[in-house]
């Protein structure tokens, strides 16, 4: 395994890199909450863009993978700087934002701030605004007063131990909602979605489909997938996204 780079950000982050060089558009590969970019779909996609020349990016979140920080310390505007860190110091020119999960919602803050840079994305079970649509709106009143007097509350999790959710990020996260005003994706978009996914439901991949204005974006529900969209039939349409965003950019 190649060892990973590092970039110091002017946020006073050190963030964990691998990147490929290659003809562009640049992929980008955004992972999801608690995900580091050694997972299936961000090594599996890096070697596919090896193979035909492609240059790519695929980057740890602060708090996340080899990365600085503690994941309870971060929020969505955090990472969403990571992201414009990473995608501002390492590359050039336009990219290709391929974003998983939390990811999906970083990639759509991306394309709002670097609009003139996005040549097209690929999103996999995106989860936009989740911080507001799924952690805020589930709690109860029990855990909303305990948020406000403990600074957080612990949810359980399916992949992996409880997910700590702190009172800052539900703050911040609502300084960074796309699904409440206009959402121009002026470049080719494929969403991705697992109908068995427990964790973002085809309500949500609906809501961003109907929501975004882009006259090139389409929706793809798999039956049966979840959450993880990462075994070999999941890859391949990944892949064949990839390509079709690359093809018709």
């Amino acid at each position: 395994m190649t060892a990973s780079t590092f970039l110091d950000t002017q946020s006073g982050r050190r963030l964990a890199f691998h990147k490929t060089e290659g003809q562009g558009p640049c992929i980008v590969f955004l992972g999801g909450l608690k995900s580091d970019m050694e997972g299936t779909k961000a090594v599996h996609l890096e070697t596919w863009a090896r193979a035909q020349g492609r240059a790519f990016l695929r980057f740890d979140y602060s708090g996340h993978g080899e990365s600085s920080g503690t994941f309870e310390e971060g929020c969505i505007g955090d990472w969403h700087q990571d992201t414009l860190d990473a995608v501002d110091t390492l590359t050039d020119g336009p990219l290709v934002v391929v974003g998983s999960s939390m990811g999906g919602w970083q990639a759509l803050l991306l394309a709002r701030a670097r609009s003139d840079r996005i040549a097209g994305m690929v999103t996999i079970a995106a989860a936009p605004d989740f911080t507001e649509d799924g952690y805020w709106a589930g709690f109860s009143d029990a855990q909303k007063q305990e948020l406000e007097s403990a600074g957080f509350v612990a949810l359980p999790s399916d992949y992996m131990e409880p997910y700590i959710v702190t009172r800052r990020m539900i703050e911040d996260g609502r300084q960074h909602l796309v699904l409440r005003q206009p959402l121009r994706l002026p470049f080719p978009v494929r969403c991705l979605q697992g109908t068995a996914d427990t964790a973002v439901s085809t309500e949500t991949a609906l809501r961003l489909l109907e929501h975004a204005t882009s006259d090139d974006m389409r929706l793809l529900l798999v039956k049966d997938a979840d959450h993880r969209f990462s075994d070999g039939p999941c890859l391949a349409l990944i892949e064949a996204a990839l390509e079709e965003v690359l093809s018709a950019g």
